[in-house]
């Protein structure tokens, strides 16, 4: 059975938890192949509703293995903690564990974010202060841990936090801001290897072992294709890449493996954080929306920025992630509107432009709109195409026949059970 790619086609908050939650009741495996505890996926279901922010959506699925891959950055006291409160629910959960190659987030990390935030000229990117992308830094500049250094001794653990160390001294002595130790660090990490060690596996051998048994794998993506670190509205991104293409980077499964990739889209837009977001709607209608749509960040908490259904943005992200079919998500949440509107060209110096465009074009586009009928009827309890309004059937099928991908799947509410399957 060939892995399938659940990835957010859009700036994230697609609703990518909720289809993984779904779908991993009939899966082997969820694997999470990049990002850190600095976004999260929000479920609800016959437990309750949880907010994850490192723990793949598959945890609720007692059968189901869940792996945080190479590519993720794990912060082990926020993997504790995000595991022991669910476990504490006395919930059948699936298995857990943490590939020994993915890297490790440390308190210096987020030391050296706040340092940066404060030097003038800084780039406020809304960043969730975790320390993600410095820990994706140190990694790049190969002073970085990996989660299986922590099964090394002590000496060998002052040994690896060295270079680490003259790296993040090196920056905050050129900031204006204290130094730290490598016995420092040790110190920290003592009382969290025992209990993060029984997770801390070798995931190659399951990886290939759950293909060559041609098992259901699911590879859960963290935000969206316009926050990626090299397709993304750059330098406006994530530090990792959240794409389908990842995948077998931060997993080790082959690409020709990967042969379904459901890309994740919203009814409408919203991001959270800085950068250009052409179709933004603000005031009334954006809280209107907002409240609706429960637009707040599941990591911060923040509101969520409003915007129409983006058909350049949308069908750029479908094209880059190598969507094979949609799910359409939070399409309930346009009933409480009389028109909608559907951005469907941007306008950047006088010119159409169907195509996406890098940053120093982005930042000059003017939406140009389409507007659509509202429907104002509830459709949360809807489970066929047919009985959605024609108001709700015309709008779906303009998405997908604009966006070039079909639509195998329609959110109309929060829960497990509010699809439509088409």
């Amino acid at each position: 059975m060939p892995a399938t790619g659940v990835v957010g086609t859009q700036w994230g908050d697609e609703g990518k938890g909720r289809m993984t939650d779904l779908l991993a009741q009939k899966a082997d495996a969820v694997v999470r192949f990049q990002g850190g505890a600095n976004a999260g996926h929000t479920i609800i279901n016959e437990h309750g509703s949880f907010a994850l922010h490192l723990i793949p959506s598959g945890i609720f699925s007692k059968q189901t293995i869940n792996i945080l891959g190479s590519g993720v950055i794990v912060e082990p006291t926020e993997f504790l903690n995000e595991l022991e409160s669910i476990q504490k629910q006395g919930l059948e959960l699936g298995e857990v564990v943490i590939s020994d190659r993915a890297h490790l987030g440390l308190p210096v990390h987020r030391i050296i974010e706040a340092a940066f935030d404060k030097q003038s000229g800084a780039i406020k990117y809304g960043s969730t202060k975790r320390g993600i992308a410095q820990a994706y830094m140190c990694k790049a500049a190969k002073v970085g841990l990996q989660i299986g250094d922590l099964l090394g001794d002590e000496s060998y653990l002052l040994e690896r936090l060295t270079p680490l160390t003259v790296f993040a001294n090196t920056i905050l002595r050129g900031v204006g801001e204290p130094e730290g130790t490598a016995e420092d660090m040790l110190a920290y990490l003592k009382p969290l290897i025992p209990r993060i060690k029984p997770y801390i596996k070798n995931i190659v051998p399951i990886i290939h072992g759950l293909l060559d048994e041609e098992k259901n794998i699911l590879l859960e993506g963290q935000l969206g294709t316009l926050r990626d670190l090299d397709w993304g509205i750059y330098p406006f991104t994530t530090s990792s890449n959240p794409l389908t293409g990842f995948a077998s980077v931060g997993t080790t499964i082959p690409p020709s493996k990967i042969t379904k990739v459901l890309g994740i889209m919203k009814a409408y837009s919203s991001c959270v954080g800085t950068g250009p977001f052409v179709s933004e709607i603000s005031g009334e209608l954006a809280d209107k929306i907002r409240a609706e749509g429960k637009e707040f960040g599941a990591s911060t908490g923040r509101p969520r920025r409003i915007g129409w259904f983006d058909l350049v943005a949308s069908r750029y992200g479908a094209r880059v992630q190598g969507a094979t079919s949609i799910c359409l998500t939070l399409l309930d949440v346009l009933s409480c509107m009389d028109k909608i509107q559907v951005c469907t060209h941007y306008e950047i110096n006088g010119q159409k432009v169907d195509d996406f465009p890098g940053y120093y074009n982005l930042i000059n586009a003017h939406p140009v709109l389409k507007e659509f009928p509202g429907w104002k009827i509830p459709i949360r309890e809807v489970r066929k195409f047919d009985d959605l309004p024609k108001e709700a059937r015309d709008y779906v099928r303009y998405i997908e026949d604009s966006v070039g991908v079909p639509i195998s799947h329609i959110s109309v509410g929060p829960n497990r059970e509010d699809i439509i399957y088409i």
